[in-house]
């Protein structure tokens, strides 16, 4: 389950009897600490102004108060709810959906314990003229409640707790989904959760990614036994996520809180035991845990929104954490991250960094620990004005006419090509003499009168064939002379050399075949025999 990261609490402000022994119950059973709510000695509003003093000094909220007081913008405080008619908030909180699950109306005492506290370090702007009661960190800065956790009084507590685990990180994902779309410029979730989740991760990405600054807890398991065994407290989400400023506790001292979580989540620290905040009762308490340091490093990014609002998430982070005073030795460990939080030297630091490149880019890295190359700054990229949109304008036309010119001219010599070639092979396969046709017949070409009739040459003559008897052999065989070729009218190349020679009277020569037109009608008729 999510849990708000509060310990104890204990009223500061006078209360009747009755109303300090049901408001004590009321915070043990909201915590779930299981030690006796002492009251501290009845004190009245001007008191409880004076008990946030060292709070207001050591976020050097007065003298950032000197250049913004946190007007125009609205702060997402995703909680347990924040009762809008509490005397110190009037006017400044509105109201977003409930995501738990449960139906407890907020006019229920147990409904609102936690997220009011937290609201009233955000915004609040004290009373009677604002000369009581509490004054937040951004005291002109809207409220944006989205309740998404239940406290222990609330009478849906038990409903809630049977919630699974991938119910309420939706919730806790719609929440920051919500935010972002609802104009929220900075989110504070004083809550914790032992998991990653890709839903939470993404939400967060585009809350980044609309210059929304998200500010988280980094959880109260200091102190406890597997921080202890392992040397290391165990982390805690959304503070872990990259993007998001991960807060730790401290002392009025400076010191780290013993209850406060250290790993490298951490990223600063701020006043988180004993701070004065006004509960949704009315009366004040004084509270401690990384919920409130939480809450005043929201104030304190709230301040620096208003001054520069377009300055990008990372570089708000950036401007809190190397402004940051008290540094431990080394510049940096896992308990007070940087040091704590200094409202003025964040507003220089933001000054500093709207001139740095890319100060309005929406993306969001880890600056301290890497980033890889997202943490480089971009190219500058300088606007044209409207004669360099102009000659972007012919540029592209002159390279467009040049591309369409050569591509036509490529298709015309293709074509050409294709011709020349097309002629190269009709001549390369007309016949060398006109082809040969009987006397008196047309080609299909000359029927057609796409021919001119081109007379056909006549057979050559006979020759007469000596016949030379061989010698030593019977009577009446014969022989070709050597390198004389059988002529059309032989009789099977004479292959029968022992046959009787036949008489020119008695045997004529078969008539001549002759090539003919493929394209005659009269094919099978044998050709005239040439002989005269």
């Amino acid at each position: 389950m999510l849990m708000p990261q509060m310990l104890m609490p204990r009223m500061l402000s006078r209360a009747p009897r009755q109303a300090r022994r049901s408001a004590a119950c009321c915070a043990a059973l909201a915590i779930g600490v299981g030690v006796t709510v002492t009251v501290a000695t009845p004190a009245s509003a001007d008191d409880v102004r004076t008990a946030q003093t060292w709070v207001l000094d050591a976020i050097g909220a007065p003298a950032a108060w000197n250049t913004t007081e946190g007007q125009g913008v609205t702060v997402a405080v995703i909680d347990s709810g924040v009762n809008p008619d509490a005397s110190d908030l009037t006017g400044s909180v509105v109201t977003g959906p409930d995501l738990t699950g449960v139906k407890t109306p907020s006019s229920n005492g147990g409904w609102g314990v936690h997220g009011t506290w937290m609201a009233s370090l955000i915004a609040g702007h004290g009373h009677a003229g604002g000369g009581s009661g509490i004054m937040g960190i951004a005291p002109r800065s809207q409220v944006l409640s989205i309740r998404v956790v239940t406290d222990r009084t609330d009478p849906g507590y038990g409903r809630y707790q049977q919630e699974s685990d991938s119910s309420v990180q939706h919730s806790l994902a719609s929440a920051i989904s919500y935010a972002t779309a609802h104009g929220a410029s900075v989110i504070s979730m004083s809550l914790g959760y032992g998991t990653p989740s890709a839903m939470v991760r993404s939400a967060l990405q585009n809350a980044l990614n609309h210059d929304v600054v998200v500010v988280a807890s980094s959880g109260n398991s200091g102190d406890s036994v597997g921080a202890r065994t392992s040397g290391q407290a165990p982390y805690s989400f959304p503070a872990d996520y990259p993007g998001v400023l991960g807060v730790a506790a401290v002392s009025q001292g400076g010191s780290a809180a013993g209850f406060s979580s250290y790993n490298l989540s951490v990223q600063v620290g701020a006043p988180g035991v004993d701070v004065p905040a006004q509960g949704r009762d009315g009366q004040y308490w004084l509270v401690s845990g990384t919920s409130p340091a939480c809450a005043l490093t929201a104030g304190v990014a709230a301040l620096i929104k208003a001054r520069y609002p377009r300055l990008a998430p990372d570089l708000v982070v950036r401007a809190i954490t190397a402004s940051a005073q008290n540094r431990p030795p080394g510049g940096y460990d896992d308990k007070v991250g940087f040091g704590t939080v200094d409202a003025p030297a964040a507003l220089a630091a933001a000054g500093t960094l709207t001139t740095a490149p890319g100060a309005r880019a929406g993306a969001a890295v880890t600056t301290h620990f890497g980033g890889g190359n997202a943490s480089a700054a971009p190219v500058p990229v300088h606007p044209r004005g409207l004669v360099g949109l102009a000659l972007s304008c012919l540029l592209a036309l002159v390279s467009l006419t040049i591309a369409v010119t050569a591509w036509a001219r490529l298709i015309i010599l293709r074509r050409a090509r294709r011709r020349a070639n097309g002629a190269s092979r009709a001549r390369q396969y007309a016949p060398a003499w006109p082809a040969m046709q009987r006397p008196g017949a047309e080609s299909a070409m000359q029927r057609l009168g796409a021919e001119p009739a081109v007379p056909r040459p006549d057979p050559p003559p006979a020759v007469p064939r000596p016949d030379i008897p061989l010698a030593n052999a019977e009577p009446g065989t014969h022989r070709l002379p050597i390198g004389w070729a059988a002529g059309p009218g032989d009789d099977d190349l004479w292959s029968g050399l022992n046959a009787p020679p036949a008489s020119p009277a008695a045997s004529p020569a078969p008539a001549a075949k002759w090539p003919t037109d493929p394209a005659d009608r009269e094919l099978d008729k044998p050709w005239p025999d040439p002989t005269p």
